[in-house]
């Protein structure tokens, strides 16, 4: 059977997706009477709690004669590498559009990965149906974007079609016909070249990983040359070259429709996923033994942010999860680490702890949120850019972002007075369409940390950001912090409503009546600049004497309820969140106040 592998790239909420369930279903992937959920590659309850999607996953499907492998991608930038090891197992890319929207930044960086590699476009106009759909204009940005990307003279010449993708049609025209999906796949038969095959033995490199109860490790990737089948011997080179182990194949799967199916063989240019070795990883080659040299990955863009995870010290320490230690939770991030090429994991000079480094507060938030539902108990300190040194000069770089915000035009004032007391460069003020302004800025990563929530709520929730990193840059000076300081608990114990409600005045809680707090624990907000320790398990005094009048009702403001990603946000380097799988509480990193004012002292000496 003949072949083709394509991956779809857009970006965040252009609707991948949504278009391969219509794929999957026009091309007869599904019995009549099967029930399939809605974005059926979202698989895991994180995508569908999110809706987005979170790991690149393959599908095939099969289109007359031809075999057809298709790549879902992630489209938000901090899950970029998931996007950048696939590139290497497929012929051609849909790029995928949104009709009102046009290209935005997360397009620009696959796009320009996927052009580098030599990969040939096609562009799928999406939502045409949309009210402010403006085909022309973005077709035209998509032309402008391929010829910055230094995009070469077949790539320029790419085909368009237009659709919507959730109502199951694409066109030549952007007005139809409305016959569903053949337009796109008789395209993809075209247009897409097949498979690569190289000469020789077996060699295939391993793109994604996953873990799967019943065959163990599962590697993901598209075979190079030769064929494979199941209790061959084979071995596992690195980078280097060098054996990293050898064994026999145990089981190799097929992407059939949205399931797997066990094959006899495997040919070179199909895309499979191998069970039955213990070491085998991502960017290593599986082949034949008499092979000894290396496929070599692409290189993965650095990662920008980073985080200390820290073995959880809280008084409330194991009673709510299960995975305490710090051996269980450095397992637990090393084994991350392998399947996401994104990550970078070392040990930090404070005990107990280590160092994630990521691409994102999102890519890490959603690593954290995982672990806490495996059952992790972690302390998580503030998010901190990654810093460079120019190797010439010795100046401090920092990373910096390119910035796209859509707001309407009555709220930009403050988009733009916000983003400039976070030295961000405003590079561009455009309309988008609707009373929209398009404002594009250059700003330092660790400005923008935090500031998604101040965003919706200075614009009434109707800004779109989208940030994707653009290069590191001369250090732009200090940041102003948080303007509020924190109430803390001075004793351990239960919150009493009583005393909440006689504390109000010096600001909003972010603890409800009955949760357990303990000292150095931060239980409000401040009014002010400095923090102030309180008491909140002071009830009230009851005497047998009856009140003239009727006593005053307690009745409290709901409290600020902080997510994981809020939490983040908020806390300052001297503050840590507090992570389990029944709560997120933020507290001081030093509980004692004395060792805090030690702290601050030596902190003073030191300045």
């Amino acid at each position: 059977m003949k072949l083709r592998n394509i991956a779809i790239i857009a970006h965040v909420d252009h609707g991948k997706t949504t278009l391969v369930d219509k794929l999957l279903q026009q091309a007869g992937s599904f019995r009549e009477n099967q029930r399939v959920a809605e974005r059926v590659m979202d698989s895991n309850d994180l995508e569908k709690e999110r809706g987005i999607t979170i790991l690149a996953k393959v599908t095939s499907v099969v289109w007359h004669d031809t075999r057809i492998n298709i790549v879902d991608t992630p489209g938000h930038a901090d899950f970029g590498g998931e996007v950048e090891r696939i590139l290497s197992m497929v012929d051609g890319v849909i790029v995928l559009v949104d009709a009102a929207e046009g290209p935005m930044p997360q397009t620009k960086f696959v796009v320009g990965k996927a052009l580098k590699l030599g990969l040939r476009p096609i562009v799928a106009i999406n939502k045409v149906d949309r009210a402010d759909a403006r085909t022309t204009e973005v077709v035209n940005e998509v032309f402008d974007l391929f010829a910055a990307l230094d995009a070469n003279d077949d790539q320029l010449d790419f085909p368009i079609l237009y659709g919507s993708g959730r109502n199951g049609w694409m066109a030549d025209k952007p007005e139809g016909p409305q016959d569903g999906m053949a337009p796109l796949f008789e395209l993809v038969l075209k247009h897409v070249p097949e498979p690569k095959v190289e000469e020789g033995e077996f060699r295939m490199l391993g793109t994604l990983l996953e873990s799967n109860p019943y065959l163990g490790r599962l590697i993901t990737g598209r075979v190079q040359s030769g064929s494979i089948k199941p209790n061959q011997n084979v071995k596992v080179l690195d980078n280097d070259g060098k054996v990293v182990e050898t064994g026999r194949v145990s089981k190799i799967l097929a992407f059939r429709g949205i399931e797997r199916a066990p094959i006899d063989v495997a040919e070179a240019g199909d895309i499979v996923a191998i069970a039955g070795l213990t070491k085998f990883n991502v960017a290593d080659t599986l082949c034949a033994p008499e092979v000894t040299e290396a496929l070599h990955a692409q290189p993965i863009d650095p990662p920008t942010l980073s985080m200390t995870f820290l073995v959880n010290d809280s008084p409330l320490a194991g009673t709510e999860g299960d995975k305490v230690t710090s051996r269980v939770i450095r397992d637990r991030l090393m084994k991350e680490a392998e399947g996401n090429v994104a990550l970078r994991i070392s040990d930090s000079p404070q005990a107990d702890s280590y160092i994630v480094e990521g691409r994102g507060e999102l890519q890490l938030a959603i690593l954290i949120e995982t672990m806490r539902r495996e059952g992790f108990e972690l302390g998580i300190s503030r998010p901190r850019v990654v810093y460079r040194q120019d190797e010439e000069s010795g100046e401090r770089l920092e990373p910096i972002e390119e910035v796209v915000v859509d707001v309407d035009e009555e709220h930009s004032g403050v988009v733009i007075q916000k983003m400039s007391e976070r030295k961000a460069d405003m590079l561009e003020m455009r309309p988008s369409g609707g009373n929209r302004l398009r404002l594009v800025f250059h700003a330092p990563t660790r400005g923008l940390i935090g500031y998604q929530g101040e965003l919706m709520t200075d614009t009434k929730g109707t800004a779109i950001m989208n940030r994707l990193f653009h290069s590191y840059s001369p250090w732009k000076g200090e940041l102003q912090g948080r303007r509020n300081g924190v109430l803390l608990s001075n004793d351990a114990g239960e919150a009493v409503a009583y005393a909440m409600w006689n504390l109000e005045e010096r600001g909003p809680m972010m603890i409800e009546p009955g949760w357990k707090v303990y000292q150095g624990m931060i239980i409000g907000q401040h009014t002010r600049e400095n923090d102030l320790e309180v008491n909140v398990l002071k009830g009230k005094k009851l005497t047998n004497i009856r009140a003239a009048g009727k006593d005053e009702a307690v009745r409290l403001t709901p409290p600020i309820r902080m997510t994981l990603e809020k939490a983040l946000a908020y806390i300052e380097n001297d503050e840590l969140v507090e992570v389990t799988p029944k709560s997120i509480r933020l507290r001081k990193t030093k509980l004692d106040p004395n060792e805090r004012k030690r702290a601050e002292r030596a902190k003073e000496l030191v300045d």
